[in-house]
């Protein structure tokens, strides 16, 4: 769809509340039923406020933003703080020329865009009082830390590699600037800042005929809807904080069966497939490699259920630009919980 050609079905759709996908592909055409990665949007209006609210922006602070996208969170800031005090910073040089020249027409020319890595933050106009991230991690950059003033916050979209669910997680950075804490907030879906971006391993490379061989065959009594069903499922988060180094990959659905591969991120090559079964029955479960990744999901999930199934709010997050650390109820306070990838 474009706005040139149909403005009304384009209109529709920015006002919908729904994210609007701005670019397929890094860029690579105009998308018109070419694309097959979204590479760039307008995130749900809904997300954008929470966001905004976990941010907490007060006159007089500065802001970095990382993923100007179309430019309209920038915008957004600019309207709040002053066009002066917003710097937002765009890898792709297509989109930062776009948002320069939208943030122009609307009198907010002043914000700084940037066209740079924005895992490295932008330093010259450091420090900040906020940091927003307006795509998702798997670790937070320790350029950012250093960036944000002590007492500053730092809100961003942070999740494992498991699924694609993620948390908006906001952290207030320590008084000695050394390391930030806070609470998840939010179930959210971005696309992946590109420095951490990676696809997803194909189940095929791993399931070898020797290791088909070796695999160690097993049942489970838990179900798909109790563990992996729904993308916005908090319980796929946790089992993403607990399982590590480890990603999900669903098969085409079987007659009466839905068959989930879990593969191993190390070098060790481990697997495991779950033959989930539709009629409640117990399902059949393959294993392979140093790992027994369904039995640590098992795991995961009985320890989850121990503590009283904790979800947002009760998790966080804690990170000092060396490692990060997961926690339950008290921050630094691991409860168990192993450190993420």
């Amino acid at each position: 769809m474009e706005r040139t050609r149909e403005p009304r079905r384009w209109g529709a759709a920015a006002e919908s509340g729904d994210p609007l996908v701005t670019q397929w592909d890094d860029g690579e055409h105009q998308g018109l039923g070419q694309g097959r990665v979204a590479s760039s949007s307008a995130s749900a209006p809904s997300v954008v406020a929470a966001m905004l609210t976990d941010l907490d922006v007060h006159p007089g602070q500065r802001v970095l933003e990382v993923g100007t996208g179309t430019g309209w969170n920038a915008g957004l800031l600019a309207r709040r703080l002053g066009a002066r005090a917003v710097t937002t910073i765009e890898v792709d040089q297509a989109l930062a020329r776009a948002a320069r020249a939208a943030l122009e027409r609307q009198g907010l020319g002043a914000v700084t865009v940037v066209c740079g890595d924005g895992f490295q933050g932008h330093a010259a106009r450091a420090p900040y009082d906020r940091v927003i991230a307006t795509c998702g991690v798997h670790t937070v950059p320790a350029a950012w830390l250093e960036q944000c003033r002590p007492g500053g916050r730092i809100v961003v979209p942070w999740g494992t590699r498991f699924t694609r669910t993620e948390a908006t997680v906001a952290l207030t950075v320590a008084d000695d600037g050394r390391s930030a804490s806070g609470p998840f907030t939010s179930l959210v879906q971005f696309m992946s800042l590109r420095a951490q971006r990676q696809d997803l391993p194909a189940y095929a490379d791993y399931v070898t005929a020797e290791s088909q061989e070796k695999a160690e065959r097993g049942t489970t009594v838990l179900t798909l809807g109790a563990t992996l069903a729904s993308e916005w499922d908090i319980s796929r988060f946790v089992l993403g904080l607990l399982v590590p180094d480890c990603v999900v990959v669903f098969d085409a659905r079987q007659e009466g069966r839905q068959p989930v591969w879990l593969c191993s991120l190390g070098e060790d090559r481990s697997w495991a497939c779950v033959l989930f079964r539709e009629d409640g029955k117990p399902s059949t479960v393959y294993q392979y490699g140093s790992r027994r990744l369904w039995d640590e999901t098992e795991a995961a999930h009985a320890w989850w259920h121990e503590q009283g199934r904790p979800g947002l709010g009760r998790l966080g997050l804690t990170v000092d630009g060396h490692e990060q650390r997961i926690w339950v109820d008290v921050p630094d306070h691991a409860a168990g919980l192993p450190s993420p990838a």
